[in-house]
């Protein structure tokens, strides 16, 4: 039986050391802002996109990688008869899934396509078990039934914390932002079935960090955690406070850091999402 490599794209909150150890194939987005087009991980840190996307008038929008550049990858990684498995951010997010699969109808590679229908860690998770049992020669019947599983049982929830960005991309108006701003209200989301779902509207960082700890431990209890984790777009007034109860209720390897400008192009500065998955 031949190899099965994993491909995913820059939005899952991989690691190099997880990309280097775990052999993942990662294909960028990439980003304009100002003018400029940036390759998402290989020319533009988030850090530096949160600082020119707060001084540029226009919302920044990013693409999905072209259809070549998936089939050019997935030629090379089975000329010699392994699989490919892609395994991308949620499709109601990106046309990122609609490339892989226009890449796949026409590679001479054999290639599997599988929507996460999620973003940051709660892709990450689903890529770093699929590599892991890639690694152990599992086959790709059984890396796809565990990858469902992972699925079924992933949480993420998304804070914004300011609609800055939304006003922006036109989704609301600016007088509808001055009020949330007024009244400091905190969008709560989740991503259930691969979309956005406006769960509450919180006041205050101290009642979102304790609304969605909240939330969090009412889902776990009585399973074990498998894998949680918080990306940030410099959100470190909810993120970190909401990083120590998650430890403290007992879990320890909590994924931190920032998020892909490709998703904080959508939330916004200050935003943060929280996932993790039960086995």
């Amino acid at each position: 039986m031949g190899k099965i490599h994993i491909v995913t794209d820059s939005t899952g909150g991989l690691t190099d050391q997880e990309i280097e150890d775990l052999d993942i194939h990662v294909v960028p987005l990439t980003i304009q802002i100002e003018g400029q087009t940036y390759t998402d991980r290989v020319d533009l840190t988030p850090e530096d996109f949160l600082d020119k996307m707060s001084r540029s008038k226009e919302l920044p929008k990013s693409s999905q990688p072209a259809v070549g550049v998936f089939e050019e990858l997935f030629n090379e990684l089975g000329k010699d008869g392994d699989e490919v498995l892609v395994i991308t951010m949620t499709g109601d997010m990106s046309g990122t899934v609609k490339s892989a699969e226009s890449a796949a109808s026409i590679s001479d590679a054999k290639v599997t396509v599988v929507d996460s229908r999620f973003i940051s860690f709660g892709l990450g998770f689903q890529v770093l078990e699929a590599a892991k049992m890639a690694q152990e020669g599992k086959s790709m019947t059984e890396i796809l039934a565990r990858m469902d599983h992972i699925r079924a049982n992933t949480h993420l929830y998304v804070i914004i914390d300011t609609l800055e960005n939304m006003v922006k991309g036109g989704r609301i108006g600016r007088g509808a932002s001055l009020i949330g701003s007024l009244l400091n209200i905190k969008p709560v989301a989740n991503l259930e079935g691969g979309s956005y779902n406006l769960v509450a509207k919180v006041r205050s960082y101290k009642a979102v960090v304790k609304y969605v700890y909240n939330i969090y431990l009412e889902d776990i209890k009585g399973k074990k955690v498998l894998g949680a984790g918080i990306e940030h777009a410099d959100g470190l007034k909810m993120g970190e406070p909401l990083a120590e109860l998650v430890k403290e209720s007992g879990f320890n390897d909590l994924k931190f850091g920032f998020t892909s400008p490709i998703i904080s192009t959508h939330t916004g500065p200050g935003a943060i999402g929280f996932s993790y998955y039960t086995e």
